[in-house]
């Protein structure tokens, strides 16, 4: 039933033809009344807002001109220029008094002493900034500030006061309050989301409707700062401080640094056209359904028996020939390809089952042939390895035993004809052991293929760390590697071959010495532990030999005790394999531990109740 209702790719070929020669004029129409729509509404909203900012940027910037003015003609009077306080005082008391827009006045002479100033501050003006300006002659006027205390923002002006001989005086100051011209700025008609603000050229606000972000918050990290006080093209919309995106337009005030800017968000402005876009949508979506419903109609009857003969032919690919059988009584064209193709059925049936009775070999037998195979493989692959071990143990027993014996004689008998003395006593033991170490290491490394069985004692785990340090002491010294042993008090005795467990340590701790060749710290520690294992926990001695070299990759460590794997420039890669296999023929394990750049820790667990099984030899002692 699923599959009758899948349409077929023809099928919807023929309905999106039917669909498109339907609602492609009423998509174009829709279309482009849409655009239109929202090309004159972004039109309209734009000069409106941009006329809103002229004016309300040419209303401040002329009631800035007449607060200037102002002062200046209050400069001119005869009063000030006077600098008599008596006469000053009541002045511009009356003057602040008629315009309620200015709450200071401060007048400074030339030389610094203040004539008026209706704050009673009487601080000294020679820094400020308006005062060197006025003595220059030149006007001023300050940024805008905010006063916490009268809740208001604010500007200074000054102006020079000169001489009737036109030398400058002295100099007048005043303080200018903005809230009523603020209020009538910044407040405008223009939706729900229309705004007027006044920022700077740093994008400070210096008058909003909300007085808590004025000289607090900043939009300079907004596009509408780019917007205001780029010199390139201004776009139309943008997002703006709050992260909303706006329609929006600034007018610089004249005679600042300050920019007017009007906003409002695009979706409240764009609301009638996002009603527009409802209705031609709902439209489209009505014609869309019942063009849809007269294609389906007429794309049914031609595309059905081909869509049936698909399904039939997906059945005869997997093999369900009783599926793929087709009725039919047309006798058209289609009805012709139906019968063609039942016939051709039929004749894959019976050579199908022709085919499986030909069949001789199974699937379980390939899967029996591919594991021998692989078997066979691995096997060969050992063979290979054991080989070439092999013939390096024949080349290197030729190579090196025969002249290592004869230096090992030539010292024994030095030994025995003179006398060495005693500061040279230990270097003679050293050498001897390091020969002898030689000769250790290539009887094992012959016998990889076939280990010795091990003869087993007690040993004291704190005698066979002594021993391997005594002999990689030297080497430590030379690349001045420090070394730190740690032994808990309480270690048992274990049972195993002190020679083979011996090399194995000393193993360990030459490939630690290797791994820093200048400086570094080794530290050897043992303590009791637990082996854990399939039986359960064991005791066990736990001997950790750590370096503080550079680690090992993570990819290399699940190879590290595989044969013939090696990372270094030279070796054999059978170091770390030889550890392994004593290790184990004690019944312990090594585990390894190591992090980039923080070094790599090799902890031997060696069981203390091991009963290790007695060689072919019948080698098992306890001493």
């Amino acid at each position: 039933m699923k599959q009758r209702l899948v349409f077929t790719n023809l099928q919807i070929k023929v309905m999106l033809l039917f669909i498109s020669l339907a609602l492609a004029p009423l998509a174009i129409v829709g279309a482009f009344a849409i655009k239109t729509a929202e090309e004159i509404i972004l039109n309209m909203v734009r000069n409106q807002i941009q006329h809103i900012a002229v004016d309300k940027a040419t209303l401040l910037e002329r009631w800035i001109s007449e607060r200037q003015a102002d002062l200046k003609v209050i400069a001119g009077s005869s009063l000030l220029g006077s600098l008599n306080r008596e006469q000053i005082a009541p002045f511009l008391e009356l003057v602040r008094d008629q315009y309620k827009v200015y709450s200071e006045f401060i007048v400074i002479a030339s030389d610094g002493r203040i004539i008026y100033d209706s704050t009673d501050n009487r601080h000294h003006p020679r820094t400020a900034e308006w005062f060197s300006n006025a003595l220059a002659g030149k006007p001023y006027m300050s940024d805008i500030a905010f006063d916490a205390a009268q809740k208001e923002s604010f500007f200074r002006i000054s102006t020079p006061l000169l001489h009737a001989s036109g030398g400058v005086q002295g100099a007048v100051c005043a303080k200018v309050g903005t809230n009523v011209i603020l209020s009538i700025i910044l407040r405008i008609s223009l939706g729900e989301t229309g705004e007027c603000y006044l920022v700077n050229r740093e994008g400070t606000f210096l008058a909003h409707k909300e007085p808590r972000r004025i000289l607090t918050e900043t939009i300079a990290q907004s596009e509408s700062f780019k917007n205001i006080f780029n010199a390139g093209t201004h776009r139309i919309t943008y997002i703006d401080y709050r992260g909303i995106e706006v329609i929006g337009a600034s007018a610089r005030v004249g005679g600042t640094d300050w920019a007017l800017v009007v906003e409002q968000d695009k979706d409240e402005a764009f609301r009638g056209a996002l009603r527009l876009k409802h209705y031609i949508f709902l439209v489209a979506a009505m014609s869309a359904g019942g063009a849809l419903v007269l294609a389906w109609l007429l794309s049914y009857y031609i595309v059905n028996p081909i869509r049936k003969l698909s399904v039939a032919a997906n059945c005869l690919a997997r093999g369900e020939f009783a599926e793929a059988s087709i009725e039919t009584t047309r006798a058209d064209e289609i009805g012709l390809l139906s019968n063609a193709f039942a016939d051709m059925a039929r004749q894959l049936e019976s050579r199908q089952q022709k085919l499986e009775q030909r069949m001789v070999l199974t699937e379980s037998e390939l899967e029996e042939t591919g594991e021998k195979l692989k078997e066979t493989q691995q096997a060969a692959v050992r063979s290979q390895q054991l080989a070439s071990l092999g013939q390096l143990a024949s080349g290197v027993a030729h190579e090196i035993r025969t002249p290592l014996t004869s230096l090992k004689l030539f010292l024994e008998s030095i030994e025995n004809e003179i006398t060495i003395s005693p500061e040279y006593e230990e270097d003679f033991q050293v050498a001897m052991n390091q020969i002898r170490r030689m000769e250790a290491t290539i009887n094992r490394f012959l016998d990889f293929a076939r280990p010795r069985e091990p003869v087993y004692s007690w040993l004291e785990v704190g005698d066979l760390l002594e021993d391997a340090l005594l002999i990689i002491g030297p080497r430590a010294r030379l690349q001045e590697t420090t070394i730190r042993k740690s032994l808990s008090p309480s270690l048992p005795k274990i049972k195993g071959d002190r020679k083979q467990l011996g090399e194995a340590l000393l193993n360990l701790m030459v490939n630690a010495l290797e791994a820093m060749p200048q400086r570094g710290r080794l530290t050897v520690a043992a303590h009791p532990g637990e082996l854990p294992g399939t039986d359960g926990s064991r005791p066990c001695v736990v001997i950790d030999i750590s370096d503080t070299g550079p680690g090992i990759q993570e990819e290399n460590i699940g190879r590290l005790f595989e044969p013939f794997f090696t990372t270094k420039a030279t070796g054999a890669g059978l170091g770390l394999s030889i550890v392994s296999s004593t290790v184990q023929r004690h019944g312990g394990e090594v585990m390894v531990r190591s992090a980039i750049g923080r070094g790599t820790t090799f902890s031997v667990f060696i069981p203390t109740e091991a009963e290790p099984a007695i060689g072919k030899n019948g080698k098992h002692t306890a001493s």
